[in-house]
């Protein structure tokens, strides 16, 4: 069987990739979908829309390849992190859209449980703040607002899973309730020290344990699709969450190894090894990766919009066609005006955590034109990724020189790219294969399978595309970062 299928299920698209043993891409297919706001920092999706593109994107992989379900070893699936869906377990029809990573309506039920005292005890177990970015206070007001919800889930009639895990549940027809370490420890209901479901944390939560899936490690035994989904049944051999497993596709086992993916968010994670670092800087203490019962964890810093930025240019303030043109516009915008973007559409993540801040522009004058937004927007993502960095060489005593493996949609641009460089101060590292989190889930299912080896030698296949070094001076550097700096203290509608 020359193939591993990998499925990715992320926040505005689906992708399917066919790999094969040398990792490269047999074939790939993509479908956006729709995203529903109902409300002013509401984001939902149709749970149909994800099930149907990922279906669809598989199959259509497959049939570009001209292959069938006999020439897959297995299916690895990685998906869009802490999205929350709920579903009848009888007819596996959800009893609500998915309520999104990004969704900020549980805000206020956060700011009451940290009134109430829960916060220290939360993240000591979790490794998480108390956010509406996690998946637990979306749960819990599904429950609280869909008519016997919350009675019918105590019952044991419903089921509660991340992305990962409605997929699995679908693809093997209703018989595996499964989810892995990563995508179970973005939860706030997961003692990633003790890897298991916490009793107390759910009940802070008002989640019923009866919701919750099986958790098992990233590359394991997930059960096999549906005979007339593909034709015969694939093993599904390995899951992930999308960040995980971009940090597992860019070969990041060891520890001080650090990645930055640059999609509808960006997301640093750092590995730490087998240790979970408590963070003094709003950043999280995560699981890694759990393979053979061994956990790695890692420190991660999120960053809730990096592309939806370019997006919001295009779809918003249509001063673009496409993001493609974002790089070329600016490299032709006016030096002399240092235009701020602090894209907060929906708060600020780390190492701020703020979900009440609201997207700003600062620096507009008479002048500015669509050049200087589309630098804007770029530079924000590289501001960002600065304070996720600072935070995190105070956090992690580790040794050695700073290198960032990036990954994700916006590497492609050379020009953000080498403005990631300047800003940071390091070099920043494109691989050959940029869809590390496809990539990453497709090495889970093969390491189950033997389809690829163990970590370290599968690491000695990381390749390097192209290397951006520093070029910007240090005055330069520094009065740029000063001035995002004083843009996000303007923003902010806390103390961070």
């Amino acid at each position: 069987m020359p193939y591993i299928l990998a499925i990715d299920q992320g926040t505005t698209s689906s992708r399917a990739m066919l790999f094969r043993a040398d990792c490269t891409v047999a074939a790939v297919a993509q479908q956006e979908f729709p995203q529903h706001f109902p409300r002013s920092g509401w984001v939902e999706h149709d749970p149909e829309d994800i099930w149907r593109t990922a279906l669809d994107t598989a199959r259509q992989a497959l049939k570009k390849a001209g292959a069938s379900a006999k020439d897959v070893a297995a299916i690895g699936i990685t998906n869009q992190r802490e999205t929350a869906l709920i579903w009848d377990r009888k007819t596996g029809k959800p009893i609500h859209n998915a309520i999104v990573w990004q969704d900020r309506r549980t805000a206020d039920e956060c700011a009451r449980l940290k009134t109430a005292g829960h916060e220290q005890e939360i993240t000591s177990r979790t490794g998480l703040l108390l956010d509406p970015y996690f998946s637990a206070t979306k749960i819990a007001w599904m429950l609280d607002h869909v008519p016997d919800a919350r009675a019918r889930a105590e019952c044991g009639e419903l089921a509660f899973g991340t992305v990962d895990t409605f997929l699995l549940w679908r693809l093997t027809g209703g018989k595996v309730h499964a989810t892995e370490a990563t995508n179970a420890s973005r939860t706030l209901l997961y003692d990633i020290h003790a890897n298991a479901w916490d009793d107390k944390l759910c009940a802070v939560f008002r989640v019923p344990h009866a919701l919750l899936p099986e958790v098992r490690d990233c590359a394991a035994e997930f059960g096999a699709t549906s005979a007339d989904l593909f034709g015969a049944p694939i093993p599904i051999r390995g899951m992930a969450g999308d960040q995980q497993a971009a940090l597992i596709g860019q070969a990041c086992f060891e520890p001080g190894m650090l990645k930055s993916t640059y999609g509808t968010g960006c997301f640093a994670v750092l590995n730490t090894g087998d240790k979970a670092v408590v963070s003094k800087h709003k950043l999280l203490s995560t699981i890694a990766y759990r393979l053979d019962g061994r956990t790695s964890y890692a420190l991660e810093g999120s960053i809730f919009v990096a592309g939806a930025a370019v997006q919001w240019l295009r779809d918003g303030l249509k001063v673009i066609k496409s993001a493609a043109d974002t790089g070329p516009m600016a490299a032709q915008a006016d030096e002399n005006q240092d235009v701020i973007l602090v894209p907060a559409f929906v708060g600020l993540g780390a190492p701020h955590w703020d979900s009440e801040a609201r997207g700003a522009l600062y620096g507009l004058t008479r002048a500015t034109g669509p050049n200087e937004l589309a630098r804007a927007a770029l530079e924000s993502v590289c501001f960002q990724t600065c304070d996720l960095l600072d935070a995190m060489h105070a956090d992690w005593k580790g040794t050695g020189d700073l290198v960032l493996r990036v990954d994700g949609g916006m590497v492609a641009s050379d020009w953000t790219m080498q403005r990631l460089a300047d800003l940071i101060g390091a070099p920043v590292d494109r691989p050959a294969v940029l869809e590390t989190t496809s990539l990453g889930a497709a090495y889970l299912a093969g390491l189950q399978s033997g389809f690829y080896p163990p970590p370290r030698e599968f690491a000695k296949r990381w390749s390097l595309e192209k290397r951006f070094t520093p070029a910007m001076d240090a005055k330069r550097r520094n009065q740029k970062i000063a001035a995002w700096r004083d843009a996000v203290a303007r923003t902010l509608t806390r103390q961070s």
